[in-house]
């Protein structure tokens, strides 16, 4: 038996739910397959899945021999790559996942430069706002905004850029209900609404050691950013958003940033950033460390898109 490939096709029935469709990835016959993982769960005298006609699941030790088994494929997958990076040409597929507007705003527009530099490495991008794991969902890396507070001391951790936020609204609507002076005001105002936190409802300020709080409400709750922009764009309340967001609008006069003086964050945890997020195996990958190289080149410091504002 070879116990690499009895692995990998364990892991792989464990992560598509079902002997057909892992065989079907894999290239090979269900028989195939299915006499992988029993040679597997006969070596380790154990068994490692629940077998239904609807369904397979793992068993307690299943659980356990996955994560491990999860691990030493990536360690080996990894070994391979630094082999044939060994020329220093980075090369392979890379798997990042990434939020949604801000890949859209600020990693799409710069994908055709990165594949002419390094036509070797085949990019895999997922864009997606929910939490990504790396293992299982067999990422290299993973991009991340907020503050590091659950990211798992297992990770290695590079910030690419700071991630500011101001309080913004249309010079229509302020000419209509007036500029707010303090954080305190913001309870007066219409105030569109980022549902992806808990606590999303108030809004907190920093000014020297001073801390705000505000219980703000308004007429939208949305889980989409570029959704609230358009509406605050189109004058109907005020919203709490990054540069990388609303920079340009901005600068173009088409919002108006107030509260400057403000340190502006929604969360109790004010130290923010955007983050590369990646294994400790990834450590010496080439096209891993070229990636977020190329990133951080390319967003700057201070990043492009605060040009002006800060």
């Amino acid at each position: 038996m070879d116990q690499f490939a009895a692995m990998r096709a364990f892991v792989k029935v464990v992560e598509t739910g079902g002997f057909s469709e892992a065989a079907r990835q894999l290239q090979m016959a269900v028989s195939s397959v299915t006499r992988q993982v029993n040679a597997l769960e006969e070596m380790l005298n154990t068994q490692l899945l629940n077998r239904s006609t609807r369904s397979v699941t793992l068993t307690p030790q299943g659980h356990k021999y996955y994560d491990k088994a999860v691990r030493i494929l990536q360690d080996v997958e990894e070994v391979n790559q630094c082999v044939a990076e060994q020329e220093d040409i980075p090369r392979g597929l890379l798997q990042v996942s990434l939020p949604v507007a801000f890949g859209r705003l600020h990693v799409a527009p710069i994908l055709t430069d990165f594949q002419a530099r390094y036509p070797a490495v085949k990019l895999n991008l997922r864009f997606i706002d929910a939490l990504s794991n790396l293992v299982e969902e067999e990422l290299d890396i993973v991009i991340r905004i907020g503050n590091l507070d659950q990211s798992g001391a297992n990770l290695i951790v590079r910030k690419l850029a700071s991630h500011t936020r101001f309080v913004c609204g249309s010079p229509a609507y302020f000419k209509q209900y007036g500029l707010p002076k303090h954080p305190s005001e913001l309870a007066d105002y219409n105030c569109l609404l980022f549902k992806y936190f808990t606590g999303y409802d108030v809004w907190r300020f920093q000014r020297d050691t001073d801390v705000f709080e505000v219980k703000v409400s308004g007429s939208l709750v949305a889980n989409n950013s570029l959704v609230l922009r358009q509406v605050c764009l189109d004058g109907s309340g005020l919203i709490m958003m990054p540069t990388w967001l609303i920079g340009e609008d901005i600068r173009a006069g088409r919002l108006q940033a107030v509260l400057t003086d403000f340190q502006v964050h929604p969360q109790s945890n004010m130290d923010m950033g955007i983050y590369a997020l990646y294994l400790p195996n990834r450590r010496h990958s080439l096209r891993v460390k070229t990636f977020i190289d190329f990133l951080m080149k390319r967003f700057g410091d201070p990043p492009y898109w605060e040009a002006t504002l800060i």
